[in-house]
C-alpha cells in the first residue's frame, strides 16, 4: 500500500463507500464529482421551502451497512427505523386498499376472503423464498468472479432445487403460489426495483420477497435519505478524502495498460496510482476509454432498466391517512400491458407510487404540509423519445391520485418539480434515461455483468449498480466492498452478526 493514492470518478452510494474502506486502510484517496454536490442518485432536491429524497426512499438488508459500519471502524452516520406498514396498495377496479404488513396473520385478516389457505400459501412461498436467499447470497452475490469457469463452479454449489427458477419469470414463480390477481400483483411488486417488470425479471429474484417479510424488511432514514450522504461524508473528512465538485471528467491519460490520469472538461488532470470508477462502466468505456466493442449502437442492445417519470409535489396540507409508501395499481389491463414495457403506451392511470417524504423528515415540508415523491415507470429513452406530452400525464397522474384519496389535491399544489428520463440521462450521465442502470437479466447477473476490474488498464476499477453485484442501496454496499478487495488485491471477509 505505502502512499499509494486512489483516485475515485463519482460520489454516488458505491464511490464514497469504497472511498471510506480504501480511507481506512491508509490509501490517500481523492474523490471527483461532475455536480455541485455528492450522493449521485441518492439526493435530494430542495424546491421553495420543501425537500426531496429525488430517488431511493427507503432501503433493506440493513445489515450490509452494519458490516460496512464494522470494516472501517465506525458507527453507522445515520439513523434509521423500519416501515410498519412496510408499504400499502391501491387497486382502482375494487378501490380496495391493502397494507402490508411482515405480519402473517395481519395479512390473512386483509386476504383470506380472496386467497383461500392464505397463511399456509403465503408460510410456503416464504419458506422458499428464505431457503432461495440463504442458497444463492453468499455464492452469487457477495464474491467476485475471477472467470467463467469459476462463476459456473460457484454455481454448481447452489442447491439443485433452485435450477428450475432460471427458467422462469418472477411473475410466473408468485403465481405457482397464489390464485387471486391483487396478491399476485402485490408480491411481484419488488421486481419493479430491480428495473424490469415482474414477467420480464427471473424468478430467482423472488428472494425478494424473503427480504420484506422476513429477513429485515424496509427501512426510512431519520431526517430523510440523504443523511447517509451526509453521515459518510462527515466521516470521509475525518480521513481527509479530499472532494472536487464541478469537475467532469472527459478523458484520460494512459501508457501502456495503465491510466496515468484523468482529465476534466476545464483541461485539468488528476494524477493517480489506481482509479475506481463510479459511473456506469459501460458509459465509462464508450465516452472516456472510446472503446470500439462499446460504441453507443452496441451497449444499447444490453438490457437496460426501465426508465422513471418522478413527481416531487409539495402541498399546503397533511395527508395523514396514508401509509408512507403507497402503490396505486391501475386497471388489470393496464397492467399486463406494462409487462411489454417497449411499446408501453402511458393509460391515464398507470401503475404508480408514491412516497410521503414530510412523515419521516419533518423539515421536508413546512408546518401543516406534505411533501410527496410520485414515481412513475415508463419506457427509458431507447423506446420514448418525446416527452413532450409530460404535462398530460403528470396532470392524469394528479388528478387519479386524488380520486383515489378522495381530495382533489390540485389546488393545495405549493410546488411541482418533474423529472422525466431526459432529465435523469442529463443529471446522472444515464443510458437512455435507464434509471437504474442495466437490469438483472440473467445474462447480466454475476460474472456476465459488466466486471468492476477493466480488461484493459490493470490500475482501473469500477463500482454501483451497473457493475457486481448489481441494483439497490445494500448492493452498493456489498459493490463497495467488492471493489475494494479488487484494489488492494486481497479478499475482505465481511462481519455479519
Amino acid at each position: 500500500m505505502g502512499n499509494k493514492k486512489i483516485c475515485i470518478i463519482g460520489s454516488g452510494l458505491a464511490g464514497l463507500a469504497t472511498a471510506l474502506r480504501l480511507a481506512k486502510r491508509g490509501y490517500k484517496v481523492e474523490i471527483i464529482e461532475k455536480n455541485p454536490y455528492p450522493g449521485g442518485r441518492l439526493n435530494q432536491l430542495n424546491v421553495d421551502d420543501f425537500t426531496f429524497d429525488i430517488g431511493p426512499s427507503f432501503f433493506s438488508m440493513t445489515y450490509e451497512f452494519d458490516e460496512f459500519a464494522k470494516d472501517c471502524n465506525i458507527e453507522l452516520p445515520f439513523r434509521y427505523s423500519s416501515l410498519n406498514p412496510i408499504f400499502s396498495v391501491n387497486f382502482q377496479e375494487d378501490k380496495i386498499t391493502y397494507n402490508i404488513y411482515n405480519d402473517l396473520y395481519k395479512l390473512n385478516e386483509q386476504f383470506r376472503k380472496i386467497e383461500p389457505n392464505f397463511i399456509s400459501k403465503m408460510d410456503r412461498y416464504l419458506r422458499y423464498g428464505s431457503s432461495l436467499f440463504e442458497d444463492t447470497i453468499d455464492i452469487a452475490v457477495r464474491q467476485n468472479f475471477d472467470s467463467l469457469k469459476h462463476y459456473v463452479k460457484s454455481l454448481s454449489k447452489i442447491n439443485k432445487k433452485h435450477i428450475p427458477l432460471l427458467f422462469t419469470s418472477y411473475q410466473n414463480h408468485v403465481n405457482r403460489y397464489f390464485s387471486s390477481p391483487e396478491l399476485r400483483q402485490i408480491l411481484s411488486l419488488s421486481a419493479y426495483f430491480l428495473g424490469n417488470t415482474p414477467h420480464k425479471t427471473n424468478g430467482v429474484y423472488t428472494l425478494l420477497s424473503h427480504t420484506e417479510f422476513v429477513n429485515n424488511g424496509y427501512h426510512y432514514v431519520h431526517g430523510g435519505m440523504y443523511k447517509i450522504i451526509e453521515g459518510l461524508i462527515i466521516e470521509l473528512k475525518k480521513e481527509n478524502v479530499n472532494i472536487i465538485y464541478n469537475s467532469e471528467i472527459v478523458n484520460v491519460q494512459r501508457s501502456n495498460k495503465t491510466v496515468i490520469a484523468v482529465i476534466d472538461k476545464k483541461g485539468k488532470r488528476y494524477e493517480a496510482d489506481q482509479f475506481v470508477i463510479n459511473v456506469d462502466p459501460l458509459i465509462f468505456r464508450n465516452k472516456i476509454l472510446h472503446k470500439r466493442k462499446y460504441m453507443e449502437k452496441i451497449i444499447e442492445r444490453k438490457h437496460w432498466s426501465m426508465g422513471m417519470l418522478t413527481i416531487y409535489v409539495g402541498i399546503d396540507i397533511k395527508l395523514r391517512n396514508l401509509a408512507v409508501h403507497n402503490y396505486y395499481i391501475g386497471k388489470e389491463s393496464n397492467y399486463h400491458e406494462m409487462n411489454n414495457f417497449k411499446h408501453y403506451n402511458l393509460p391515464n392511470t398507470p401503475y404508480y407510487y408514491v412516497n410521503i417524504q414530510s412523515r419521516y423528515n419533518p423539515d421536508a415540508a413546512p408546518e401543516g404540509c406534505d411533501a410527496l415523491m410520485f414515481v412513475v415507470p415508463v419506457p427509458n429513452l431507447i423506446y420514448k423519445k418525446d416527452w413532450s406530452d409530460k404535462d398530460d400525464i403528470v396532470s392524469n397522474i394528479i388528478k387519479d391520485f386524488s380520486n383515489r384519496i378522495g381530495m382533489n389535491i390540485k389546488s393545495h399544489i405549493k410546488t411541482l418539480k418533474v423529472f422525466t428520463p431526459v432529465e435523469w440521462q442529463k443529471k446522472f450521465n444515464l443510458f437512455c434515461g435507464a434509471a437504474l442502470g442495466l437490469s438483472h437479466s440473467m445474462d447480466q447477473t454475476g460474472y456476465l455483468r459488466p466486471s468492476n476490474m477493466d480488461k484493459e488498464f490493470k490500475n482501473l476499477f469500477y463500482t454501483g449498480c451497473s457493475t457486481v453485484p448489481g441494483i439497490g442501496l445494500p448492493m452498493a454496499i456489498i459493490s463497495s466492498r467488492l471493489t475494494t478487495e479488487r484494489v488492494i488485491g486481497e479478499k475482505i471477509t465481511p462481519i455479519y452478526e
